[in-house]
């Protein structure tokens, strides 16, 4: 596995020379060898250990509403279960629908016979099965087509009834007829290419958890510290997980729905080794925009390499851009920025001059089970349009990931920030929260399948 680790560092460390398939090939080896709370929205925006991951693609409910509960049998319960047909299946007359199901069985032959031979009497197809070893017993993970009128509940009962034990069951949709080879080639690769990957990478590879990034520095209970109480290989103990860092201190996995088992364990750990073997790394691509005025600004990812350029253009804002932009007085900005330009917490874009000199930031911050987007915007660049294009930008990254909404907290007065808001032509909400506006897009399923990213044109005023 340690060669396999090498060749994909070595061959990503040389950019766009190498063939995107050799690459992904290389890194689906790795993954298959070894392998809300949300932040408070709050007046200001000091580094907090919290939940980093991003919203997942999912049909289980709509956006904007809160976490389901909980049926009899510990699975999730949605609306989608009762009316979600899957289409096109008419084979069991009254449709049909895709299902997971994970159950334990018994290490004994024939016990998976019995389970299988259960299903067919019910004409429920098995479209794909994995199964993860345990001590005692098996865990099997499969993707059902079963007959519309069945529920979760019945297919659990008929699972129990053939052996089964611990089983739970979620509405699956076509995302899941991805065999799970090819998935987890696809998110090594995506992970090899882009450093801000990992979180996403890790909530599609283990499903509907809570992911959390404890920074190396900073806080009581510092990943530092927390690092030292998690050995190299990391910890799994059954609904959590703990992995070192690959920048220092501990990411921490939740599932309370469904404990981890050693071969989900093994191959998040295997993301997170290919992540640190390649190290700091973002898309190298930039846009050349040009201004109504005829200034020429450059578009460009930025992390934290880029941290004392953002630190400079802070220097160069007033106290009130800055106010409105983090809701108060700024303290250290390096610990704001460290945080804010780190791929583990989000995505950053900057807008820079010919001169390299960054006048504006974009940031999208993975929130739990929301997205938010923030700007800020060097006083002499104001009102030419460089936020709203920043913004645009923002949210399409947030819809390539699936997310169903993104949010900005501001304040009223930010006409700015608002006119942006509004500027992105789509559904939103407007709330306040303690004197703090807060203002959420609804992103529709057409702009989820991925609106292309503006390249090269002309900006005017917001």
């Amino acid at each position: 596995m340690s060669d396999v680790t090498d060749a994909v560092a070595h061959f990503a460390e040389h950019g766009t020379a190498v063939p995107a398939l050799v690459l992904a090939s290389l890194a689906a080896l790795i993954a298959t060898a070894g392998f809300r709370t949300r932040w408070s929205r709050r007046h200001g925006q000091a580094p907090p250990a919290d939940d980093t991951g991003a919203r997942p693609p999912t049909t289980e409910r709509t956006a904007g509403t809160g976490p389901t509960g909980t049926g009899p049998t510990g699975r999730e319960t949605t609306g989608s279960e009762q009316d979600g047909s899957e289409p096109g299946g008419s084979e069991h007359g009254g449709g049909s629908a895709l299902w997971r199901m994970r159950t334990t069985v018994r290490d004994a032959p024939g016990s998976l016979a019995v389970l299988c031979g259960a299903l067919a009497e019910r004409r429920i197809d098995i479209l794909s099965l994995q199964t993860h070893p345990l001590a005692e017993g098996t865990v099997d993970e499969f993707l059902l087509r079963a007959p519309g009128e069945l529920s979760g509940t019945e297919l659990a009962d008929l699972a129990t009834a053939a052996g089964g034990a611990r089983t739970w069951t979620e509405r699956a949709d076509a995302h899941d007829l991805v065999d799970a080879p090819t998935r987890v080639l696809a998110l090594a690769a995506r992970t090899a290419l882009d450093a801000a990957e990992l979180p996403l990478a890790l909530r599609q590879l283990l499903g509907r958890c809570t992911i959390r990034s404890l920074p190396a520095t900073g806080g009581a209970r510092s990943g530092a510290r927390a690092a030292q109480e998690v050995p190299p290989e990391g910890t799994l103990e059954d609904t959590v997980l703990r992995l070192r860092a690959p920048e220092g201190g501990v990411i921490s996995v939740e599932r309370p729905h469904l404990p981890f088992t050693p071969a989900e364990f093994a191959r998040a750990r295997a993301l997170v080794e290919l992540d640190a073997r390649l190290g700091p790394r973002i898309p190298h691509a930039r846009d050349v925009l040009t201004l109504t005025e005829g200034s020429d600004i450059t578009v460009r990812r930025v992390d934290t390499r880029d941290v004392p350029a953002a630190k400079a253009m802070h220097e160069r804002c007033s106290a009130r851009t800055l106010g409105l932009r983090y809701h108060g007085p700024v303290g250290d900005a390096d610990r704001y920025l460290n945080h804010l330009l780190s791929p583990r917490f989000g995505r950053t874009l900057a807008a820079q001059t010919a001169s390299g000199r960054i006048v504006a930031l974009g940031h999208l911050l993975w929130d739990g089970d929301e997205t938010e987007v923030a700007l800020l915007v060097e006083d002499g660049w104001q009102r030419r349009g460089i936020g709203g294009e920043l913004l645009g930008r923002l949210v399409a990254m947030a819809a390539e990931t699936g997310c169903e909404s993104v949010y900005a907290v501001t304040q009223a007065s930010n006409t700015g920030m608002v006119a942006a808001m509004r500027g992105l032509g789509l559904p939103l909400d407007y709330q306040i929260e303690e004197g703090t506006l807060v203002v959420t897009a609804r992103l529709d399923p057409v702009t989820r399948s991925g609106a292309p990213l503006p390249h090269g044109e002309r900006i005017g005023r917001e």
